[in-house]
This record gives structure tokens, sequence and C-alpha cells, in this order.
């Protein structure tokens, strides 16, 4: 089965086109190092909790937008020889491509496929 990266951000909502720009970059980055398929996903429908919800675990502003992407790998090592490639890649440089978002409000990590239906 697959192997797949998760990724939760807060994105200022009024740099939707700046992060839709470093995520085609970012996914062709990607595909190049052996992912499948890259998926973006702009929240429309994502309500604030009161113990737990995905703008409470990035902390999203009233002026930001939850963010829910992922990867699909063919394996798990498909992925970890991947991503060895894409944090050497000059295109994913933060000068060349920077993140149009607080990094250190990104939530992530990798997930073992166990059904696909």
């Amino acid at each position: 089965m697959s192997y797949v990266d998760g990724f939760v951000a807060a994105v200022p909502t009024d740099k939707k086109q700046a992060f839709l720009e470093h995520a085609r970059i970012s996914g062709e980055v990607f595909k190049r190092h052996g992912a499948l398929k890259t998926v973006e996903n702009w929240g429309d429908d994502v309500p604030a909790g009161e113990v737990t919800s995905f703008p409470m675990a990035v902390q999203c502003g009233a002026d930001e937008t939850v963010v829910f992407s992922w990867v699909v790998w063919p394996s798990k090592d498909a992925r970890d020889a991947g991503w060895a490639k894409i944090m050497e890649d000059p295109e994913m440089a933060p000068d060349v491509n920077p993140m149009p978002f607080d990094g250190k409000r990104l939530i992530f990590g990798g997930f073992e496929t166990i059904l696909d239906v």
C-alpha cells in the first residue's frame, strides 16, 4: 500500500495566490522526487471547536484560512528517499520558494495507508 504525508497549516487568507504558487512549485518538486500525487485543500467549512479542531491545532487567526494537504508516495521507503532529495532541491530553498505562512504552526506527519477504497 501507499504512504501518505499529511499537513495542516494556517495560511493568511490574502496570500491564497502566493500559497497556490508555492504549492504548485512544491508539488512539481515532490513528484520529480517520487511522489505520486500532491493535493492542496483550502478551508471552506472548518468549524472552530470547543476542545479540538483544525483551527485550534494551527492557532488559526481571523485573517487566516486552514489548509489541509497531503502527498501520496508509493511506499515509506520511496517517501524517505524522496524527502532526502527534496530537502536538497534548489527549488525548495526559502529564497526561491518561500512558504507564505508560519511554518512553526504547520502540523505534519507520515501515515501508512491501511485501507484505500
